[in-house]
């Protein structure tokens, strides 16, 4: 299973007494609304430096890559990038 485990002081287990007192998104003023969700997003890339792309890989090339936690897909690149340092394309 694929589990995260999560070390952000903000991610906290509710108590009963908070979720009866909660408010559900759609009894909140629309402008607020609209607000929360645009948190939601990210916005683009003012100088994008990667590209979005698709590649296969050896499912244990992944899983090294993902034991190391967060960052891996950056820690790919950083492999690849050394990788073409120290060596020529034919």
């Amino acid at each position: 299973m694929n589990r995260k485990t999560k070390n952000d002081k903000d991610d906290f287990e509710w108590t009963e007494t908070e979720l009866k007192v909660s408010k559900k998104i759609n009894s909140l003023p629309k402008s607020l609304q609209l607000k929360l969700a645009a948190r939601k997003t990210r916005g683009p890339q003012t100088s994008p430096t990667k590209v979005s792309t698709t590649i296969r890989l050896s499912s244990d090339v992944i899983a090294s890559f993902k034991a190391t936690g967060s960052g891996w897909q950056t820690k790919i690149d950083h492999a690849l990038k050394q990788w073409l340092e120290e060596h020529t394309l034919t």
